[in-house]
């Protein structure tokens, strides 16, 4: 789950995380009177939405007087706003903030996220924030600098003093670069965070170290211990098939093929979309029924799938462990039936009554194409989704 930035930033400074004074605003006139109450001679207009870019898609501007806060909220609010992580269709910005201007020295990067091969989290700092740090890894990776913290012993000062110096805080400033690191790993720590990234850390002119910016991203299993973050959830950032999704219990995320999938289990979800780009097709979704699907989820997960209206084919990849072969098979035939399935299906489906659910699909009248394994499955969906272009 994300949160916007203003959101990040009322989490962080509850851990000594210092950041500029703002005022998140939902219209032109809240943004006026946040100007007014923050005071001072220079502010910026940042649109509020769960993208990164959004300075380079014209989403965060200066302004150094009233009129020119109502001008920029005026015209950040509600336009729809494309950054390299909104995709082509950008998101309509519905929210903005308002914060005080800041005297920056110099800019540098922060990011805290879980590395799995460790099992510890990993704690990244670069000299060049501001910047996109895909682009600083990619052309200048000796710039970034990280460092591994054991879980049991937290982030150490000497750690902390380390990082610091590597990415240029003068010693005078390492202290307070210390209190701030030490303060985002327990911020990452006690939310159980994903993912803390601070882009840019500033040093000011007087050697303070203030967050500008904040995106928190938290782990979706661990949201049942942190009611006050699911409160800061915003439905109107999130894809509403996603969202209907997560109401009966599936993992859903739209992708940009014309293939649907429809598989139990994580792993094999992944598995069953490489094989389908493996043959020339492009998946138009991630979609995990779990191992307790029902005829009910597999039929709502048929319905999201065609919300998409360039949908070609559907793949339905099952392996029958904890979940049976036949009672899928029921299911996708009922779900076939009720939403009057009009694009190729191919099934594969192997482990617990493979015979059963196969001799299901074979007496349902329904046009099905099966398949015994993986290959089999991944070229008979491309040729079908070539085929009903």
């Amino acid at each position: 789950m994300k949160i916007h930035e203003y959101q990040a930033k009322e989490i962080l400074r509850k851990y000594g995380v210092i950041t500029p004074r703002s005022v998140p605003c939902f219209s032109v006139e809240e943004a006026v009177d946040a100007t007014e109450k923050l005071g001072g001679k220079v502010w910026v207009v940042k649109a509020q939405i769960h993208a990164g870019g959004r300075g380079k898609g014209g989403g965060v501007k200066v302004a150094k007087s009233v009129d020119e806060v109502r001008e920029w909220a005026s015209r950040i609010l509600g336009m729809q706003l494309k950054t390299h992580q909104t995709g082509p269709e950008g998101q309509k910005v519905r929210r903005l903030l308002i914060e005080e201007g800041a005297d920056i020295r110099k800019e540098l990067y922060i990011g805290l996220v879980v590395d799995r091969g460790t099992q510890e989290v990993c704690v990244m700092a670069s000299s060049e924030g501001g910047m996109d740090i895909e682009e600083v890894a990619a052309h200048t990776p000796e710039k970034i600098h990280k460092v591994f913290v054991d879980p049991q012993a937290g982030l150490a000062d000497a750690q902390a003093d380390d990082l610091a110096r590597k990415i240029g805080f003068p010693e005078a400033s390492v202290p307070q670069a210390r209190a701030m690191l030490k303060s985002l790993y327990k911020a990452f720590w006690d939310t159980d965070a994903s993912l803390v990234e601070i882009n840019p850390l500033i040093l000011t002119g007087k050697g303070d170290v203030i967050a500008l910016d904040a995106k928190m991203t938290f782990d979706d299993n661990a949201l049942y211990r942190h009611e006050d973050i699911v409160a800061m959830r915003d439905l109107d950032e999130e894809d509403p098939a996603e969202i209907e999704a997560s109401k009966h219990g599936l993992s859903y995320i739209s992708l940009d093929g014309n293939i649907g999938c429809l598989v139990n289990g994580a792993g094999l979800a992944m598995a069953t979309m490489d094989t389908i780009k493996l043959f020339g097709g492009e998946p138009a979704n991630f979609l995990d029924v779990g191992g307790g699907a029902t005829a009910e989820k597999v039929t709502e997960a048929f319905k999201l799938m065609l919300r998409n209206p360039g949908l070609r084919a559907i793949l339905v990849n099952i392996f029958g462990g904890i979940m049976k072969c036949d009672v899928i098979a029921a299911g996708v035939v009922e779900a076939a039936k009720q939403v009057k399935l009009a694009v190729p299906l191919v099934v594969r489906m192997k482990g617990t009554n493979e015979d059963l659910g196969k001799k299901i699909l074979a007496e349902s009248g329904l046009p099905i194409i099966s398949a015994d394994n993986m290959t089999e499955a991944g070229q008979r969906v491309v040729a079908a989704a070539k085929g009903a272009r």
